[in-house]
C-alpha cells in the first residue's frame, strides 16, 4: 500500500522542515511504495493564509491526500483537523526531510498529541 508523507518545508526543493506548519512557504509530499522506497516527491506552495484570509494551510493540504503529516509544530485546530480525517501527525526529530523519511521507515517518530498553544492559535 502506497503511503504519502507530507512535510511543511522552508525551501522549494523540499529539503528542510519548517518550524511551524501553518507558516511554511511550501509543503513536500513524498510517496513511499510498500517496501518503503521513495517513488515520487513533489513540492507545493502553501496557498493558505495563516491567521485569516483564503483558508488555513491544513484545509488546503487535505487536497494532497496525505496519510501522514510530519511537523516540528502545529496549532491545535490544525492537529484536530488532521486527526478527524484519520491522518497521523508525527513529531519531527530532525530538520532534514531525508532524515525524517528514514526515521519514519524505522518507526522512530512519535505521535504529536498536543498543538502549540501560542496566542496566535487561540
Amino acid at each position: 500500500m502506497k503511503r504519502r508523507l507530507l512535510f511543511p518545508c522552508e525551501d522549494p526543493d523540499g529539503q528542510s522542515v519548517a518550524a511551524h506548519f501553518g507558516r511554511a512557504p511550501y509543503f513536500a509530499a513524498i510517496d513511499l511504495d510498500e517496501s518503503g522506497n521513495v517513488i515520487e516527491k513533489s513540492v507545493h506552495p502553501n496557498t493558505g493564509e495563516h491567521s485569516g484570509g483564503k483558508g488555513h494551510a491544513h484545509s488546503n493540504v487535505l487536497r494532497l491526500e496525505p496519510n501522514v503529516v510530519i511537523v516540528q509544530g502545529m496549532g491545535p485546530r490544525g492537529l484536530t483537523s488532521f486527526q478527524s480525517e484519520d491522518i497521523a501527525v508525527l513529531q519531527a526529530n530532525s530538520n532534514l526531510i531525508d532524515n525524517l523519511v528514514e526515521a519514519y521507515k524505522r518507526n522512530e517518530l512519535q505521535e504529536l498529541t498536543e498543538g502549540c498553544s501560542q496566542a496566535h492559535h487561540r
